[in-house]
């Protein structure tokens, strides 16, 4: 059974996660990932889940707040292959959610590329719909944007 906890950026478990993270983009981007490294840094303010299998990270999302009022940005989404299309990254996007409301945000932003089909269908699920790229995103081209009102 998978469990959910949170926790901080400096979780060791978070950074192996998002290092695997950033191989997949490596492989799916190769040409433009370069570009894409200086906007996935996260601060230590951002909000961490870790999806749990036992004492095995085998998922992560994390958020943090953007200038925007009463919104946030979700942030390095990810989940181990072969724990994939279990609905376990559909599960951690509901924890940052709902910690957000619980934080009194009210809406939830978030930015995923062309190559990651399955990543926006799930978002669609959802509920969070297309919108124009928001900074930094304006004018990539690989780049998707999408937002969700949380309450």
């Amino acid at each position: 059974m998978i469990s959910f906890l949170r926790t901080r950026v400096s979780n060791p478990d978070f950074q192996r996660l998002i290092v695997e993270l950033d191989k997949e983009f490596w492989v799916r981007y190769p040409l433009t990932q370069q570009n894409f490294d200086p906007f996935n840094k996260v601060d230590d303010y951002a909000r961490v889940i870790l999806a749990m299998d036992r004492d095995l990270a085998v998922g992560c999302g994390c958020f943090r707040a953007i200038q925007e009022p009463a919104t946030v940005e979700i942030k390095r989404m990810y989940v181990v292959p072969v724990y994939r299309n279990r609905g376990i990254g559909k599960q951690v996007l509901g924890q940052l959610e709902q910690w957000a409301v619980e934080e009194g945000y009210s809406k939830s932003k978030l930015e995923t590329g062309i190559n990651q089909p399955e990543a926006i269908a799930a978002y669609r699920k959802s509920g969070y719909k297309l919108i124009p790229n928001f900074p930094p995103y304006v004018d990539i081209s690989e780049s998707i944007c999408m937002e969700k009102k949380l309450i």
